[in-house]
């Protein structure tokens, strides 16, 4: 269903979409932007009517060690049956605290205590949507030295244990294996590929850290994807084939034409990328 690259659909566009009806395979919300707004989630269901539309949640909170809100997910429920989407994910990390909501996607160690209350979660979670979860793989810029099992192995069992599907962020991936020191093609052999639903794309800065002659990679979301990203999504498409992959741009918005653009761009990458990977099966067959 999902054949197109699909956009990051974000308030400051969402009327010109409405009036303009442009040519975009799928569109991505954030479900917090919806779910006190009611003039943002009539607009939203027109074009539910006319698009297919994912809800990629910011505000679950997964990693939480006092347990998921479940309000919010009653909330989100309440928006998912409306607008019934074709993909519901959100982050293998933490946000809120007791009381508090920290607005920021944090770390957390890999082992197997971790591991426990991700599947405690996420089994909540896939039971109050009735459907799969995706979970992305952070952007990551420190690690925690308790971890007893790399990202790709965590992610791994998390899949198996729950049955959630994975969402790769192969700008993520490039951003974390720079900042981690870490081989990026290695990261994706790592992963199960059945169980990878969805591909994101986005655009990062690369900053001085500090130390001479060193850099760190930030998920900034405010910029064109990276020609290094790109090519590690070729990897990707050649190692698993075609997934719906989706370009998220948040920050420093730039026209839905440019948005189109690099959607475009992604989409003529995978076309060529595909071929060679369904050549190569069909050899191997």
């Amino acid at each position: 269903m999902l054949s197109r690259t699909g956009v990051g659909l974000r308030l400051p566009h969402l009327e010109e979409v409405v009036a303009h009806r442009p040519s975009a395979g799928w569109l991505e919300i954030h479900p917090e932007n919806f779910v006190a707004n009611p003039h943002a989630t009539e607009l939203l269901l027109d074009l539910a009517r006319d698009y297919p539309i994912s809800v990629h949640t910011v505000g679950v909170s997964i990693g939480s060690a006092h347990g998921v809100d479940r309000a919010h997910l009653v909330r989100v429920r309440r928006l998912v049956d409306l607008i019934k989407p074709v993909l519901i994910s959100g982050h293998v990390a933490w946000s809120t605290h007791p009381g508090e909501y920290l607005n920021d996607l944090l770390p957390m160690p890999y082992d197997d205590e971790t591991l426990a209350v991700l599947v405690r979660h996420v089994d909540e979670v896939q039971d109050a949507f009735g459907t799969p979860y995706l979970v992305e793989n952070p952007s990551s810029y420190v690690g925690y030295g308790r971890s007893t099992m790399n990202e790709a192995q965590f992610l791994t069992e998390l899949a198996r244990r729950t049955g959630c599907r994975l969402l790769c962020d192969v700008s993520n991936v490039h951003l974390s294996a720079h900042n981690m020191a870490y081989d990026a093609r290695a990261y994706l052999d790592g992963l199960p590929g059945d169980a990878i639903a969805e591909f994101h794309l986005g655009g990062f800065s690369i900053e001085d850290d500090g130390s001479p002659g060193s850099t760190v990679i930030v998920d900034t979301h405010g910029s064109a994807i990276d020609d290094a990203a790109l090519e590690l999504y070729g990897y990707a498409l050649g190692r698993f084939g075609w997934k719906p992959t989706l370009v998220e741009w948040d920050n420093d918005l730039p026209t839905f034409d440019a948005l189109l653009g690099q959607a475009g761009r992604v989409d003529a990458l995978a076309t060529t990328c595909c071929a060679g990977h369904q050549e190569r099966a069909h050899v191997a067959g």
